[in-house]
């Protein structure tokens, strides 16, 4: 059985790396994955079968990132199933030749080496941005015509 932190290095090489159709089974059948700060506010992955599809899904845009894990901290809490996993991905866009950075932060509940919760905190803006989405992440979030906007109100 694997540590949360060898759990956790599993997932971050294995995005890197792949297999993607392996990374699936680093999650326990029945899980909770967040991406709180994702501008587009997508629902969380709940099931292992919904992680295998995110994990397997084609790139949206054909493009080549090579990348690895950098800069990683991992802190361990009191409770032993939760760390706090500090990295960030960085690479070259194979196309483009262009580098990137994307930071992150990882809260992650695991049990018995599977991931049962994750809150996944990841700049989506470079990460937008280095997959060559930045425009169509801007769109995404423009209100569309006839749409009323609070511009100006004060937000809880």
């Amino acid at each position: 059985m694997s540590s949360p932190r060898e759990t956790f290095l599993r997932l971050v090489n294995g995005v890197c790396g792949g297999p993607y159709e392996d990374l699936s089974d680093l999650y326990a059948e029945e899980t909770h994955v967040t991406h709180p700060f994702h501008p587009l506010d997508p629902p969380p992955l709940l099931s292992r079968s919904e992680l295998h599809e995110h994990f397997t899904a084609p790139p949206p845009v054909a493009r080549t990132l090579h990348r690895k894990p950098v800069d990683v901290t991992v802190h361990e809490t009191a409770d032993p199933e939760v760390i706090v996993a500090e990295f960030a991905y960085q690479g070259r866009v194979d196309e483009t030749g262009e580098a990137f950075r994307v930071p992150c932060v990882f809260v992650m509940r695991i049990r018995d080496g599977l991931i049962i919760e994750s809150r996944d905190y990841i700049d989506h803006i470079s990460s937008a941005r280095a997959w060559g989405q930045l425009d169509s992440l801007l769109t995404a979030l423009r209100p569309s015509a006839g749409s009323t906007t609070t511009e100006g109100a004060a937000q809880p």
